[in-house]
């Protein structure tokens, strides 16, 4: 059996980091050595939430515990390799995540040989949806049933 850190990258847009997502990674924190949590940046979209605000916010759910926050703009196995990540991390709500994610799964794995594991979402966060979070924001809803911190969003 081998001694070596067992690192998973947890990538999304994260905007915003939701309860679900939070879940996800303390699930896999349970498996890994390290989680790194990579946010994706869209050079031709704008995030909703800020960059900065978004990274402090993530960084605030996870103190003491072994949970990097990087930012990239690049394929995601080029950085799982490039950080040394052993598997991607990925959280399922439903049969429909299951069908996109397999895909993208595969085609990854045939890419770099870069495996993901897949976490079931808790029953109580499977409705949750970013897209949808930020909706409720942009129309002046409360959002903090659904992100943890959120004071340190807006």
């Amino acid at each position: 059996m081998s001694n070596s850190k067992k690192t998973g990258l947890f990538a999304g847009s994260f905007d915003p980091f939701t309860k679900g997502h939070e879940a996800v990674v303390d699930k896999a924190l349970q498996l890994f050595d390290e989680i790194i949590i990579a946010i994706g940046i869209n050079s031709t979209k704008e995030g909703y939430f800020e960059l900065e605000k978004r990274k402090a916010h993530i960084s605030s759910l996870f103190t003491g515990k072994n949970v990097r926050i990087v930012t990239y703009q690049k394929l995601t196995v080029d950085l799982c390799q490039d950080e040394g990540a052993s598997h991607l991390v990925r959280g399922l709500r439903d049969s429909k995540d299951f069908s996109y994610e397999r895909s993208i799964a595969h085609m990854n794995e045939t890419l770099s040989g870069i495996h993901t594991v897949f976490f079931l979402t808790d029953q109580e966060y499977a409705a949750i949806n970013a897209s949808i979070v930020r909706e409720i924001h942009k129309n002046g809803g409360k959002i903090d049933a659904f992100v943890t911190n959120v004071h340190l969003l807006v």
